[in-house]
C-alpha cells in the first residue's frame, strides 16, 4: 500500500499523443522515444543544476573533463556517478527497473523525478510486467475487443462515432497514469479463476485488454464439437476516466455495461458485485432469458433436445446458476507445471461428458499418475473432483482391430490390470508394468517390468514420439458423444473414472481405458458406464496463468475440492 501511495504521488508525465512529423510516419515502436521526448531529455544536458545540489544530496564532486588519446572519447565528460550519466541513457536504465520502485528512485533527486515523467519508461512498464499494447495510439487501427464487445452487446447498427464517446479519451490517457491507476491497483487480479457456482464451477480469465482489464469467462464449444475453439463472455471489466479514476463495470446481461463493484475478499480470492442487476433482466421475462441462455450455452432450442433427461439437466443449470446475477466469488487456479518425465504437455482440455455437455478438465501429472480434475462440473461430479486417475506404470497393448471390435475382449484386458492393483494396494507390493503383448494372451502370463526407484518408466517408453502407432477403434457398443476421433493412437494405459449419483451420491472410481492420440488429444472408455469422452487441448493463450512454483500448484489442487465439495 505505501508503493502504491507513493506511486500516486509521482507528478505528471507526457501523453501519448504524438506532435506531427512531417513527411515521416510514425513508427510507435518500443525502442524509441516520441520526437518531444528526445529532445526534452537531451536538453537536460544544458542548464539542468537539478543533480548534485542540496537537494539531491548526492556527491558529484571530482573533474568535469578528461582528456584522452582516444579517438571517440577525447573531450567528453567521464561520469563520476549515476546522476552524471546522460538523460538518455538514464531513460534506458529506468526503463529496465520494476515500475514499483520507480517512485523511491523520483526521490534521489530533481533531474531523476523529471527524467521519470518520460512515456517511454512507463510504456516499457506496462508492456513488459501486464502485457499491453505497445501503442495505445494504434488501438482503433488494429481493432480493439472491447469495441466490437460493446457494440454488439447493445446494437449491431451504432457507428464508431457514437461509440467513441462511450469509452474514454485514449488518445489523452498516458501509461503513467495507465500503470499508477489502472494496472498496479488491480494487478492482483490477472490470471486464471474459478468462480464458486456450486457444482458448476467455471474458467474465469482476467487479462489487460487495451485500455481495459476484462475478465472473460471461458465456455466450452457446443456439444459436441470438442475439436472447435473455446467462447468468450465478459463478466466485468475495469477502466479509467479523465479523472483518473478507475471504474469496474458489470459485463452480465444484455444492456451493456452498468455499475458493479469488485472486493478483494483475502489472498488469492476476490468477489464481484453487480449494482444494477435491474440491466439483467429482459423484457420478456424469465422465459425469454432461458431461451437466450439456452441459444448461447448449447447453441439450439429445447424443442430441438429430445432427451428427456437432458432438457431437466440444463433447465436445473439454468435456475441455478442465474441466481448469482454475476455477484459471485473467484478463487485463483493455475496451470500445471511441465516436468521433463511428463507423458505430454499438460494444460487445460474440453471433453465430453454425455448428458452434460462439454466440461473442462486440468491435466497435471504426478509421477506415475496422470490426473485429470474438473473446472467444470455437473451435478453427477461436481467442480474439483478428480475425474480421471491414469496409473502411467500399466500400459496395454491393445488387440488387432478384431478383437477391438469386442467389448468382452476389452473388458476382460482392463479388469485383469484392476484386479490386479487392487491386489498390489491391498498386499501393499511395489507398483509393476503388465503390458500384454496381444488380445489373445491372459494379463497373468506377461512378465512384469520393474519400475525405477525415481519412479519413471525405464528407457524413452514415457516419450509420446517414441510410441509407435497403432490402430484405434470403439467396440461395438461403447457410446460416443462425437463420432468423429482418431483413428490411430499412440499408447493406452489403465486408470480410473469417477461416477455418482445425483448431489455427488455413492461415489466410486470405475476401471476404464486411457488413450493418448496425440500431443492434443486424448480418450477414456468409461468401462462400467460403456460410454467414450474425447479431450481435446485448449489452445488459448493464457498469460499470468503459472504457478510461482511447484508446491504452489500443488497446494491448489488440495484445495480445489474442498472449495467446491
Amino acid at each position: 500500500m505505501a508503493v502504491c501511495a507513493r506511486l500516486c504521488g509521482v507528478g505528471q508525465s507526457r501523453r501519448c499523443r504524438r506532435r506531427p512529423r512531417q513527411n515521416q510516419q510514425d513508427q510507435g515502436s518500443d525502442s524509441d522515444m516520441d520526437e518531444e521526448e528526445e529532445e526534452r531529455i537531451v536538453g537536460q544536458r544544458r542548464g539542468d543544476a537539478g543533480c548534485g545540489g542540496p537537494e539531491s544530496g548526492v556527491n558529484t564532486a571530482g573533474p568535469s573533463r578528461v582528456h584522452r588519446s582516444g579517438p571517440y572519447d577525447v573531450g567528453f565528460p567521464h561520469p563520476q556517478a549515476l546522476t552524471e550519466l546522460p538523460p538518455e541513457l538514464l531513460v534506458e536504465i529506468f526503463s529496465l527497473l520494476p515500475g514499483t520502485t520507480l517512485p523511491t528512485v523520483a526521490l534521489v533527486c530533481k533531474k531523476f523525478r523529471e527524467i521519470l515523467n518520460t512515456e517511454t519508461i512507463w510504456r516499457r512498464r506496462c508492456v513488459k510486467e501486464f502485457h499491453m499494447k505497445e501503442d495505445l495510439r494504434k488501438m482503433e487501427v488494429g481493432g480493439v475487443s472491447c469495441h466490437d464487445l460493446y457494440v454488439k452487446r447493445v446494437n449491431p447498427r451504432v457507428k464508431s462515432g457514437r461509440f467513441m464517446k462511450l469509452l474514454p479519451d485514449y488518445e489523452h490517457m498516458d501509461y503513467k497514469d495507465l500503470y499508477t491507476h489502472l494496472l498496479h491497483p488491480y494487478r492482483h487480479i490477472l490470471g486464471l479463476w474459478q468462480p464458486d457456482i456450486g457444482p458448476y464451477g467455471g474458467l474465469l480469465n482476467v487479462v489487460v485488454d487495451g485500455l481495459f482489464i476484462i475478465g472473460w469467462m471461458y465456455l466450452p464449444p457446443h456439444d459436441p464439437c470438442v475439436e472447435d475453439p473455446m467462447r468468450r463472455r465478459p463478466l466485468f471489466r475495469i477502466h479509467m476516466w479523465e479523472s483518473k479514476k478507475a471504474t469496474v463495470e458489470c459485463m452480465y446481461g444484455h444492456k451493456g455495461p452498468h455499475k458493479g463493484d469488485i472486493q478483494t475478499v483475502k489472498k488469492d480470492e476476490f468477489s464481484t458485485k453487480c449494482n444494477q442487476t435491474d440491466h439483467h433482466r429482459m423484457p420478456g421475462g424469465r422465459q425469454e432469458e432461458f431461451r437466450t441462455w439456452l441459444e448461447e450455452e448449447w447453441g439450439r432450442t429445447l424443442e430441438e433436445i429430445f432427451h428427456e433427461h437432458m432438457q431437466e439437466l440444463i433447465l436445473m443449470k439454468f435456475i441455478y446458476t442465474s441466481q448469482y446475477d454475476n455477484c459471485l466469488t473467484y478463487r485463483r487456479i493455475y496451470l500445471p507445471p511441465l516436468m521433463p518425465s511428463d507423458l505430454i504437455q499438460p494444460g487445460l482440455f474440453k471433453g465430453t461428458y454425455g448428458s452434460h455437455g462439454l466440461e473442462i478438465v486440468m491435466l497435471s501429472f504426478h509421477g506415475m499418475s496422470a490426473r485429470a480434475t474438473k473446472l467444470t462440473g455437473d451435478p453427477n461430479v461436481p467442480a474439483g473432483q478428480l475425474t480421471l486417475d491414469i496409473d502411467l506404470s500399466q500400459p496395454l497393448d491393445l488387440p488387432d482391430l478384431e478383437h477391438q471390435r469386442n467389448i468382452e475382449e476389452l473388458s476382460r484386458l482392463i479388469l485383469g490390470v484392476h484386479e490386479q492393483v487392487q491386489r498390489q494396494q491391498t498386499l501393499g507390493t511395489p507398483a509393476t508394468v503388465r503390458a500384454p503383448a496381444s488380445g489373445n494372451a491372459p494379463a497373468e502370463d506377461v512378465a512384469n517390468i520393474s519400475v525405477s526407484s525415481d519412479g519413471c518408466l525405464p528407457g524413452p517408453s514415457t516419450d509420446p514420439n517414441s510410441f509407435e502407432s497403432q490402430p484405434f477403434i470403439l467396440p461395438l457398443g461403447v457410446m460416443a458423444r462425437n463420432e468423429v476421433y482418431p483413428r490411430t493412437c499412440r499408447k493406452c494405459f489403465y486408470g480410473t473414472g469417477l461416477i455418482a449419483g445425483h448431489g455427488f451420491t455413492s461415489p466410486e472410481r470405475t476401471p476404464g481405458l486411457f488413450v493418448l492420440f496425440d500431443q492434443d488429444r486424448f480418450g477414456f472408455i468409461w468401462l462400467e458406464l460403456k460410454s467414450f469422452s474425447l479431450y481435446s487441448r485448449l489452445t488459448d493463450h493464457l498469460a499470468h496463468a503459472h504457478a510461482p512454483n511447484l508446491e504452489r500448484f500443488e497446494a491448489m489442487l488440495r484445495n480445489m475440492q474442498s472449495w467446491t465439495s
